[in-house]
Parts: structure tokens; C-alpha cells; sequence
């Protein structure tokens, strides 16, 4: 396709975009100077092609677009307005993005579809692919862009993404920007292909499309097949487009330490730019003047958003903890009869999924394993689902825990009434492939001050007393209550189990599920079933047992021998109360303080292990706000900092049992 095929007032629009995103980049590099914002910035010049075809592509309010940190004349093209990239840039109140919450240069506008992405690169991968599963679920007609450096594609989970698109032929299109270099390393350094879009041809259905990115017309025509294949419903494209990196990867860069001046100069000869801006006068009869006029008018309305964006108030310092976790469903618990059927753990969550899946047709459920046949995952918890259901609602995930949790945050976005449920590891051991998804994933609502809140709960099978050794026993609340934004909660009962998971399926934002494996069949932690839409707060605790001696603090198995050892402390003259937490984040301080008011004394009892333990928070908080009511140190008892083992000899050494919190009970009872 010639340049004399496009109409001259679209190329003219062409050249008037990219023009005003490099005067806005030139407008970036004084404010660095100044030292005013835009602390940092990563230039798009030599990306021109692909980022106007890609941004002019993208059709707000109906479209999901997930630009990467060059992608400003994406997002100009995209019809962001100079004054919102400036408010970005200078991290303003006002800055649609978020506020000042995330980095300067990472342009968003959820409102229309351009999402707020993440600083670890081409982790929005999964993302477009989840939004692109409901996409296609609901029958729109939206299409998910995701862009991207090349340097990106050797992270696992873009293979992931692309793998799972492929199989799931869904419509995204996966943009590569390969500019040669990752910061400083060269493509060669990062791939056997430089074009790196050959690691992927031998994926079923992914349409692959190499573009020169620096060529205005080919990168308009590749956006066009692109859309035109992955509307068809044959599945995924991937666009690799071949740029040229004309300045330093970013204002922290000095390009000059690794690249030979004449490489830099013949990056320079390519400037998109100025190409463009040469043809249309020498061969179009666009005169320099009309060009000219086109430059006046974008410098006017830069100088001008930059006038008002350095007047904008800044981002304010009160406003911190606003859209830090999004709104709970408010619950109110209803006492448990005394008598009728019980039901176990495993049941009650079997039953919860699919009476919350009958109430609400946009609850999704996916793993590893949770819908073959009667199987219904390693415990049979899911067993049943995708029958109920269908499989467009509940199936089977790759066996890559990355893949599952990015794409629920995908899902999500697609509309705010869906809720996802996965079983994020067949094991909660296996979970930290995807652990830069869940750090991902508990900032969000917080990064887009409350634009997004990803509605996913995360069941995972937790803890030991199995015999399961290594990535089969371990515990993992204290490290996913470290996060911001999260919530923990764990059963050791099955009518708790079910008022849990109803809440954390009726609220917004991200729960953990752990569910203590060991209990899920136990006839000791079956209870009679509460009736229909039993459900129950976050952050409150539930009292087992009444005393006046001492307080017991715990949760998930360890309940069971707490309320053991209390019962033997009896017999010995000891009242012990015993507190069973069943929300971890939050957790009901107040149940908590005023039990140890009371009874003068705590023990905190987890499986976790001790060091680092959610019980030293527990311990802390309490030993401040009851100092003068304690007749003894705070104690805890925990796993040993031993990983757990699979010997049963072994297990029962390392984590504690019924024995060691009778020990430590007598202990604290008798100071």
C-alpha cells in the first residue's frame, strides 16, 4: 500500500498526532531538568508506526487496551488528551491514571478502556487474555490489545498468556515492540530469534504479523488483519513490530555506554517522524507551511496542558488510605442451630459454590483438575460444578498457577458483577509461580483509586497433618496477610466454612480461601448446617469455648487441640477460654482484647511457623492494648522454622500438636 493511497487529511492527522506525542516527550525532558516530575520517562520516538496504528485501533468505552510504559502516543491516539499525559506525568491529583499512585509514565484511563498497568513488564499479558475470555463468554464485540516490549516476551507468563489465548482462541491481539534492546541487553541476549515472534509460530491458531514499526502504513495494515482474523473468532494475533530505539531506554539511561555512535545515528536516520513529514511534501504537495501551521497548533496546546497541569493540585498526602480494599458484602451471622444434619468441611463448601453459582450467573470457577468428569478437583471440593454449570463457567486450567490467577484479574474487568472463584493451586505450596500476579492483583483497586477491584476468591488447599511433605503441608497466611488489600480467612468448622466463602464470593475484592485440608473430611470439625444463606462477616472471631483463666487465640486445625487442651486444663481446675479467629485479615481485635481483660493471659496457637507467624501480630497488638490487664507474657506456639516433612514421624515433630499446646497452656497457666 502506497502512501499516496491513504487520504492526505488522514495522514495529515497522522503526522499531527505523533508530532504533539513528541512535544510532549520534549515537554517530559524539561520537567526532568526542573526536577518538577516525570521522575521517569521512556520515550516512544522510533515506535511511531506502531503506536498510531495500535491507538487509533483501540475504540474507546468499548475496547480494552493495555498500553506498557512507552506507549504515550498509544494513548494519544487512543484520545487521551495532552493534559491528562501531563497530570500523569507530574503525578497531579488529578491524573485519571490514579491519582499520583503510580509511576509517571504509565498513562491509563479505565473510565474508556485504557487500563492501569503494572510496572513489572508484560505481566498485562494474562490480563487482556482474562478480559478477552469474557469477552467472548458474553458475546461482545470488543476486541483486548495488550502492547509490550520485546524484551518482556522472556518472562514465563507472557508464553503463558500466549499459549493460553491460543488454546482458548480468543480475541487479543499481542503487540511486540522490538526496539533491540531490553534497557542495555541486546535481542540476541534475550531470544535465539531476534524477531521474537518466531518463539511462537508453533502455536495453534495464533496468527502472527510482522510489521517494519517505524512504517506508518504497514503497521496500519497489520492493526487491520490483526483485527479483522481475531473478530473471525479463529483465535489470537500477535503483531511483532521492528522499531528502532532512537534515544536512551529511559531518563535513567545513558545509551551512549553501550550503543556505537554510528548505531545511535542510524537509529536517528530512521526517525518515523521526520520520514513521514519528507514524503508528504516531496510527494503529496503538502506544503511546509501547512506543517508548520500543524506544529504551531500542537505547541500551543501543549504549552497550554502544561500551564494547567503544573497549576493542578497535587496528589494529596489525606487521601492514602482511600481505596485501599474494596467493600465487603455486609454479612450478618445467624447463630448455628443446636441440633440437625451436619454436614463436613469439604460439603459445605461444595454446596456454597454451587448455591452461589445458582444465585448469580456471573460467578466462573477454573483450576487445575476442578472439572474432569466426577473428579472435581484432588479433594473432590469442585466435584459436581461443571455439570451444574456448564463449561463455559467451570473448567480446567493449564497447569500454570500464573495463567490462573492473572486471567481472573482479566476476567474481572470485562464488568464489576462478575465474580471469580479459582483454585489458584492444587496445593497452597504451589502458588508462588504466581505470586507477582497476587501482589498484582492487592494493589490494584488501590493503584486506580477504586476504578477497578479485581472480585476474585482464591481457594487454596492449606497446611499439613496429611503426611504430604514438601509443596503438599506448608502454610501461607502470614505471607499473604503481609499484603495491602487483601483478605485471609480460614475455617476449622464447616458451617464456618460455608458463611466464608459466601461472603468472600459476595463481596468485592480479593480473598484468600484457606481451606485446612486435614479437616475437610474430620467427623470433629462437621457441624450441623445453618440453614440457606449462612453467612458471615470479615474480621469476626468466634468463641468455642468460655473462660476465665486464660485466653486461647487460633484457627484452622490447630482449634481442635486447643479446645482439647482446654478441655484437659479443666480437669486440672483451669477455665481457658478459646477464641477461634476464622478471619485472619482483618481479624477481631476487640473479641480478642476483651477475652484477655478478662482472663489476664493469651496463648496464640498456629500451624504456621512460629518466626514471622501472624501470632507475633496478634501478640504485639494485644500485649499494647492489654498491658495492664496481663498476669504473664503473651506466649505462642507454633510450626517449628523447619520445612514441613513428609515422614509422618517427621511431620508430627515439626508442627504442633494436641500435646505441645497442653504444654504451653500449663505453662502460662502456671506463671
Amino acid at each position: 500500500m502506497q502512501l499516496e493511497s491513504v487520504p492526505v487529511a488522514t495522514l495529515k492527522d497522522w503526522y499531527r498526532l505523533t508530532q504533539l506525542g513528541r512535544l510532549l516527550e520534549d515537554k517530559a525532558a524539561t520537567y526532568i531538568k526542573k526536577a518538577m516530575g516525570w521522575s521517569y520517562h521512556a520515550p516512544f520516538a522510533g515506535h511511531d508506526g506502531i503506536q498510531l496504528a495500535m491507538g487509533l485501533a483501540f475504540r474507546p468505552n468499548v475496547d480494552y487496551l493495555f498500553p506498557y510504559y512507552r506507549d504515550m502516543l498509544t494513548c494519544l491516539a487512543a484520545t487521551m488528551t495532552p493534559y491528562e499525559i501531563i497530570l500523569n506525568g507530574l503525578s497531579k491529583e488529578d491524573d485519571v491514571a490514579g491519582g499520583g499512585r503510580h509511576m509517571s509514565n504509565h498513562f491509563a484511563k479505565p473510565s474508556i478502556g485504557v487500563q492501569n498497568v503494572s510496572s513489572c513488564t508484560g505481566n498485562h499479558t494474562l490480563h487482556a487474555v482474562g478480559v478477552a475470555r469474557a469477552i467472548k463468554h458474553y458475546g461482545s464485540d470488543a476486541v483486548a490489545i495488550s502492547s509490550q516490549g520485546e524484551a518482556s516476551t522472556s518472562e514465563g507468563y507472557c508464553y503463558e498468556a500466549y499459549n493460553g489465548a491460543s488454546r482458548e482462541r480468543l480475541p487479543v491481539i499481542f503487540v511486540i515492540q522490538n526496539n533491540g534492546y531490553g534497557i542495555s541487553v541486546p535481542t540476541h541476549q534475550q531470544s535465539a530469534n531476534i524477531r521474537v515472534s518466531a518463539n511462537y509460530a508453533g502455536l495453534k491458531y495464533l496468527k502472527i504479523i510482522d510489521v517494519d514499526g517505524t512504517d506508518f502504513i504497514d503497521c496500519h495494515l497489520g492493526m487491520a488483519e490483526a483485527l479483522e482474523y481475531v473478530k473471525s473468532g479463529e483465535g489470537p494475533a500477535m503483531i511483532h513490530a521492528q522499531c528502532v530505539r532512537i534515544g536512551s531506554h529511559s531518563n535513567s539511561d545513558r545509551h551512549e555506554l553501550y550503543r556505537e555512535d554510528a548505531e545511535i545515528a542510524a537509529a536517528k536516520a530512521r526517525d518515523p517522524l521526520v520520514r513521514l513529514r519528507s514524503r508528504l511534501i516531496a510527494e503529496l504537495g503538502v506544503t511546509a507551511e501547512e506543517l508548520d501551521a500543524i506544529d504551531a497548533r500542537n505547541r500551543a496546546i501543549v504549552e497550554d496542558a502544561g500551564a494547567r497541569g503544573e497549576a493542578a493540585a497535587d496528589a494529596n498526602p489525606a487521601t492514602v488510605a482511600d481505596f485501599v480494599e474494596p467493600e465487603a458484602y455486609a454479612a450478618t451471622e445467624r447463630e448455628t442451630p443446636e441440633d440437625g444434619e451436619k454436614y463436613k468441611i469439604r460439603e459445605a463448601i461444595n454446596e456454597t459454590l454451587h448455591a452461589e453459582f445458582t444465585r448469580n450467573p456471573d460467578t466462573f470457577l477454573w483450576g487445575q483438575d476442578v472439572a474432569s468428569k466426577e473428579k472435581g478437583g484432588v479433594f473432590l471440593v469442585t466435584k459436581g460444578m461443571e455439570a451444574a454449570f456448564g463449561s463455559s463457567r467451570v473448567f480446567n486450567a493449564p497447569i500454570a498457577e500464573d495463567y490462573i490467577v492473572g486471567t481472573a484479574n482479566g476476567l474481572c474487568r470485562f464488568k464489576d458483577d462478575i465474580r471469580v472463584v479459582i483454585e489458584a493451586a492444587q496445593f497452597a505450596d504451589y502458588i508462588w509461580p504466581a505470586m507477582e500476579q497476587i501482589v498484582e492483583m492487592s494493589h490494584e483497586y488501590w493503584r486506580t483509586r477504586g476504578q477497578f477491584s479485581p472480585n476474585v476468591v482464591l481457594r487454596l488447599a492449606s497446611c499439613g497433618y496429611i503426611g504430604g511433605g514438601l509443596y503438599h503441608s506448608q502454610s501461607v497466611e502470614a505471607i499473604m496477610g503481609h499484603l495491602p488489600g487483601v483478605r485471609v480467612v480460614m475455617p476449622s468448622f464447616a458451617d464456618d466454612a460455608e458463611g466464608l466463602l459466601r461472603t468472600a464470593i459476595r463481596s468485592r475484592g480479593m480473598t484468600f480461601f484457606l481451606e485446612p485440608k486435614y479437616l475437610y473430611n474430620q467427623p470433629f470439625a462437621q457441624a450441623v448446617r445453618p440453614g440457606s444463606d449462612h453467612a458471615i462477616p470479615f474480621g469476626k472471631a468466634r468463641l468455642r469455648r468460655s473462660g476465665t483463666d486464660a485466653t486461647i487465640v487460633s484457627w484452622g486445625t490447630t482449634v481442635h487441640w486447643s479446645i482439647r487442651a482446654a478441655n484437659k486444663a479443666a480437669k486440672e481446675g483451669f477455665e481457658v477460654e478459646v477464641i477461634d479467629l476464622r478471619s485472619l485479615k482483618p481479624w477481631d481485635v476487640e473479641t480478642v482484647a476483651a477475652s484477655v481483660r478478662k482472663t489476664g493471659r493469651l496463648l496464640v496457637v498456629h500451624e504456621d511457623h512460629l518466626f514471622n507467624g501472624m501470632g507475633g501480630e496478634i501478640g504485639t497488638t494485644i500485649g499494647h492494648k492489654c498491658f495492664e490487664w496481663l498476669d504473664a507474657p503473651v506466649s505462642r506456639l507454633g510450626s517449628k522454622d523447619i520445612p514441613v516433612g513428609f515422614s509422618r514421624i517427621l511431620e508430627r515433630e515439626i508442627l504442633p500438636q494436641e500435646d505441645d499446646v497442653m504444654g504451653a497452656l500449663m505453662e502460662l497457666l502456671r506463671y
